[in-house]
């Protein structure tokens, strides 16, 4: 059994300790086999639809041989939507295009159904699941610049006023605090296996409780002494970046010339091939070593849900607004749930379980102040009927 960190400070807190213990500890396991592939999207895959070949990287790469360098090599380049598209082309620019449109019938705009997402959660608490990179702040090639703009911060601090927010981000917490320095959000770093609630007394954070969940504390040496090995294996590679992120360990690639992408596909495998307990998977243009846990962003927007009393409520509706692979996870636990929509951040038409879809973290703020005005106007509403 994987051990575990919960803190929580307030005795008379909503969460029932004992019973979110007991579920997060049957959800824990080591993983020992693949991931499934996420959920399709609502009505099914479409005929003649985009053959989008990130379905390669959609799944854990397995170190230890089954998945050979090439593969991995392609999965790497299937990570960059420039090599099939070109870098000014988005969704919007070819309404004619089959691909275009099929992709948009099944993720339509956010935006333009900002009234049907309204309309399904009447009645229902609103709760926002925000990933960081790409989706907050633009994607960069230098990932300590990834700053967010301060109309973004804005943003998310009115939002925050309005409804429980949390960050989602497989950063290291500590890394995406410092980028987003609101005290009165819930963060979740390393994709969802370092969580913490708010600092900061707020609408829907009365308690005064602090909330702290490790699910993998026991990877903590291994990790600092894989992030130490990369660092070393891969400085021979121009443009290669290793990151700490604490509960796991990501390889940028973005500025690494493609012609030395095999060289650093072994320099990887050749470190990880002697750690069967670390599992590789990959987002946009990086590399990610993690924990094989059974613990992902999904597992995450579960237990921050239940951290907020909505266990088992009806009357919730979480919004996850995400662009990387690691978000897909919790758009399937959402559509398993039921409840609640997923929102993808992307230009280019992607295999993805989101309901729906923004084109940049520009259209994301622009969803979030609407979300915001929805929320002020309905508050003054009542009052007046009142």
């Amino acid at each position: 059994m994987t051990q575990q960190n919960v803190v929580v400070s307030d005795a008379n807190s909503r969460i029932n300790l004992q019973a979110l213990t007991a579920a997060v500890s049957n959800s824990i396991n080591v993983a020992t086999a693949a991931h499934k592939s996420p959920a399709a999207p609502p009505g099914g895959a479409v005929a003649g639809f985009i053959s989008i070949y990130r379905n390669k990287f959609l799944k854990t790469l397995d170190i230890n041989g089954a998945a050979k360098i090439n593969s991995l090599v392609d999965s790497m380049r299937a990570s960059s939507p420039s090599r099939h598209h070109s870098s000014t082309t988005t969704l919007t620019t070819s309404p004619n295009d089959p691909q275009h449109n099929s992709w948009i019938l099944h993720h339509p705009s956010a935006l333009d159904m900002f009234e049907q997402i309204i309309e399904a959660s009447r009645g229902k608490q609103i709760v926002v699941f925000l990933d960081y990179d790409g989706t907050l702040s633009p994607i960069v090639d230098d990932p300590d610049r990834a700053f967010m703009s301060d109309a973004m911060r804005k943003t998310v601090r009115n939002l925050a006023r309005c409804f429980p927010t949390a960050i989602v981000s497989g950063r290291c917490r500590d890394k995406v605090y410092n980028f987003v320095r609101l005290a009165e959000l819930y963060y979740a770093g390393s994709h969802g296996m370092d969580i913490k609630g708010p600092t900061k007394i707020s609408k829907y954070n009365k308690e005064s409780k602090a909330i702290l969940f490790q699910p993998a504390c026991e990877f903590l040496p291994m990790m600092a002494k894989v992030y130490r090995l990369l660092v070393e294996k891969t400085s021979s590679t121009p443009g290669a970046k290793v990151e700490n992120n604490k509960f796991c360990v990501s390889v940028h690639f973005r500025c690494v010339d493609e012609k030395k992408w095999s060289e650093l596909a072994n320099q990887v495998r050749s470190v990880l091939k002697e750690y069967p307990k670390l599992r590789l998977t990959q987002g946009r243009k990086v590399l990610e070593i993690r924990p094989r846990i059974k613990w992902d962003k999904g597992e995450a927007l579960e237990f921050l849900l239940q951290s907020l009393g909505f266990a088992n409520c009806t009357d919730v509706f979480p919004v996850y607004i995400g662009d990387d692979r690691s978000d897909e996870d919790a758009f399937k636990k959402l559509r398993e749930r039921g409840k609640g929509y997923g929102i993808l951040v992307s230009k280019f038409p992607k295999d993805t379980s989101a309901s729906y879809s923004l084109q940049e973290p520009d259209e994301v703020m622009d969803f979030l102040q609407r979300l915001v005005e929805w929320k002020r106007v309905s508050v003054r509403t009542r009052r007046f009927r009142v």
